[in-house]
Parts: structure tokens; sequence; C-alpha cells
């Protein structure tokens, strides 16, 4: 498989995942701040510093309120992460390669793009509906993806990207809760926290599957225990980390069988450290700095994949002269201040 292909199908999963999880986001944040009660802190600023977009928005919206943070992180053409540059950079990736994805794929997202891009009347209607088509339009390509795709090389860099950012995403916005939303010992155990942390669990797409593992009440411990350890919750850190894992298994004996290089030890150790540890032991040595650490491991395992499969030695792209590169550099990717080294396909 050409470099350029598997860069390009690695990152329309990575966007396309990365519009889902911040339209689902939104969406919950608009819910959340209607039960808020009066007084308390809306939870829009969160959500920037849980994309770890800090920087651009207030450069951008110095005075940024609820009605910025929402155009920023939907439509905003300043921002690279936006929901409609991601769907606008996956489609750009999809159409340089359309002889290998197939025809539904592609008609999917390019109808999803044209529909953001084009229809007026879809940004007429409520927010909510908005966010919830979009979040649906990305679900449904996870499916035909998987439903049309042959499981070869071209899948597994699919899958590869998706459990990246899936597993990055997971970890941005509990670490956000844990670190940015309640500096107060005063606010923990209130309705205000039980609230925030019933919202954290439903921006991850966690919360049916949670109350059904689990029969307590919610707490910080069993959210944070879920969202990283949980080996069978399909946006856990733990479950990613097996099926990434797993994948980079199957591309390297498809690809360069041989001896374990860095890539290999690095994302065998990273999962080893997340399936064979505890909460409790990662809340008392702090759990940000736990955190901070696994986006760390992610950057260096995007680095490693990035220099292993998508670059020629010397940094050579080995695609045709006639393909034009997309330039994926500017899109952040974790919230710690080490944010991936992308450079374009």
């Amino acid at each position: 498989m050409l470099s350029r292909v598997a860069d390009s199908l690695y990152w329309i999963n990575r966007y396309v995942e990365r519009a889902e999880n911040i339209s689902r986001f939104v969406e919950v944040s608009e819910a959340m701040a209607l039960d808020c009660p009066p007084g308390s802190a809306e939870p829009w600023q969160p959500l920037i510093d849980a994309n770890g977009d800090r920087t651009l928005f207030d450069a951008v919206y110095p005075a940024g309120g609820a009605h910025e943070v929402v155009e920023f992180l939907v439509r905003a053409e300043a921002n690279p992460s936006s929901i409609v540059n991601c769907i606008a950079m996956a489609r750009e990736n999809a159409r340089q390669i359309r002889d290998v994805i197939t025809s539904e794929m592609w008609e999917h997202l390019n109808g999803l793009y044209w529909t953001l891009v084009e229809n007026e009347g879809f940004w007429e209607e409520p927010t909510q509906e908005q966010l919830r088509e979009i979040r649906r339009g990305c679900q449904l390509f996870y499916g035909i993806t998987d439903a049309t795709l042959s499981r070869d090389l071209s899948w597994q860099f699919s899958r590869l990207g998706r459990l990246i950012e899936r597993a990055d995403k997971t970890t941005r916005i509990l670490d956000v809760k844990y670190f940015l939303l309640l500096p107060s010992p005063d606010d923990v155990g209130g309705v205000l926290d039980e609230l925030q942390w019933m919202s954290l669990l439903r921006s991850a797409g966690a919360y049916q599957m949670f109350r059904q593992s689990n029969v307590r009440d919610i707490s910080p411990e069993g959210v944070a225990a879920f969202l990283l350890l949980n080996p069978l919750f399909p946006r856990s850190v733990r479950y990613c980390l097996e099926r990434i894992h797993e994948t980079l298994q199957l591309i390297g004996r498809e690809s360069a069988p041989g001896t374990p290089d860095d890539l290999e030890c690095r994302v065998g150790l990273t999962q080893a450290r997340w399936s064979y540890t505890k909460i409790d032991k990662l809340i008392a040595g702090g759990l940000h700095e736990a955190i901070d650490g696994l986006q760390q491991d992610l950057n260096e395992l995007h680095r490693l994949i990035h220099d292993r499969y998508f670059v020629l030695p010397g940094g050579l792209s080995p695609e045709d002269d006639t393909v034009i590169p997309v330039n994926q550099s500017a899109l952040s990717t974790t919230a710690s201040d080490q944010d991936l080294a992308c450079t374009p396909a």
C-alpha cells in the first residue's frame, strides 16, 4: 500500500471521529446549560480547553461567550478543528483515494460535506438538531466503512486512526473535568458535581453503559475507572489501546515482519500499563499527571506510526507529483502543551 493512501485512510477516520466527538460535546453542553443551577458556571469555556484550542479561541474571540464557543467549535473557518473543517478535510482525503474506499463511503461523506457547506436550511434548524444530525452522519460513516470495506490494510489503517482519536478525546474530556471544572473542593459531591459527571458520561456516549455496569451512585472514581480502564466499553482508553495493539500487529505482520521496533514496543508497553492498573492508584498518584502521561504516549504513538508508515526515510513523500498533498499539520490533537507533530500527507 502507498504511504499516501495509508495516510489518507488514517486521517479520514481521525477527522470523522473528531467531528463526531465535538458534536457530542457541544450537544451535551447545550443540554447541561439548561440544567445548571442559577449562578453556576456555564459548561462552555471548558470545551475549549478539552479540545486544546484555548490560545486560538482567545485570539479569535477575546470576549467569547456561549454563542462564540459553539460557533468556534462547529463552523469557524479560523479553527482547523471545527466540525465543518474536519468533515472538509476528511472529504478531501477521501476524494484523493476514491479508487481505494468504497463508493458508499465516498457518497455518504461527500453528501455530509455538502449538507454542511451549501445547505443553509440545515443551519436554520435548532442547534441540538444540527449536532444530532452531524453525530448520526459520522456514526453512519463508521457503519458503512465496517460493512463495505474489506478487512485488509485499508480497513486496518482506517480503524487505527479512529481508535487513536477516540482514546485521545476520552482522556481530554476526563482530564478537563478533574483538573479544570472543579478547582474548589467545596463543590465536590454537590448537585452540580453529580450533574457534571453525568454530562461527562453522556459526552463520551457512556451514560447508559455505565449505569448497566455499575449499581452504585455516580462517583468520580467510578466514572474515571469506566472511561479509562473498562475492557468492554468501546470508548474506554483500555479498550482503544488493546485494539490499537491488535491493529498494529496485523499491519506489521503484512507489511514489515521481523524484530519488534520502537513502535511495537511503545504500543505494547502503553497497553500493558493501562490494562494492569487500578483507579485508586492512578488517583493517589495524581489523575491529571497520569492522563497527561497517557496523552504523551498517544503523541509518541502517532509520531512513530507516521514515521514508519506515512513517509519514506529522509522525510520524502512517495506520492505521485500529480496528487496534491492534504495539509493535516494545523489540527491540534491533545489538550496538553505537547501536541502531536503532524506533517502534511
